[in-house]
């Protein structure tokens, strides 16, 4: 038998930061731009933000989600949605300028990098049509056709 393993809580990146979501969705603009993006933008809604940009031939969407009552349990009420807001903008631009340097340093290919979040032509994204076929195949034992297009 192996002996009990403590749980570690990890504070989540960037906890406690005072820089605006603004600030940070200009940073990731400016980010973009500096590596080659030539169409940049982004929106919300209650629930999600979303940011889209093109680079190398290729249209990319990430979503943010939101903050939900859910997520805020536990935390000190007084501004926790702004809070948690921004530091969730905070994680999105770590998470592409953390991507954009792996390109840059030749770890991966910008398409190995941004893989999941590749909008195909049906307005999905790369994850969002692959992730049930993964699922499947490793259900069923049977690799499903391209992209869900049979032969």
């Amino acid at each position: 038998m192996l002996p009990a393993q403590k749980v570690v809580q990890v504070a989540k990146f960037a906890e406690g930061t005072e820089v605006p979501a603004e600030r940070s969705k200009a940073e990731i603009e400016r980010t973009l731009t500096k590596f080659g993006a030539d169409q940049f933008g982004y929106g919300w809604r209650d629930t999600a933000a979303v940011v889209v940009f093109r680079a190398q031939g290729r249209h990319i969407k990430f979503v943010l989600p939101m903050p939900t009552d859910a997520d805020l349990k536990g935390m000190k009420k007084d501004g926790a949605k702004e809070r948690e807001t921004r530091r969730r903008w905070r994680a999105l631009n770590l998470c592409i300028k953390a991507k954009l340097e792996a390109v840059a340093t030749g770890i991966e290919t910008f398409e190995e990098s941004f893989m999941a979040h590749v909008v195909l032509p049906d307005g999905r994204t790369m994850a969002e049509a692959a992730l049930p076929q993964i699922g499947q195949a490793y259900k069923d034992g049977k690799m499903p056709p391209l992209l869900g297009f049979d032969k």
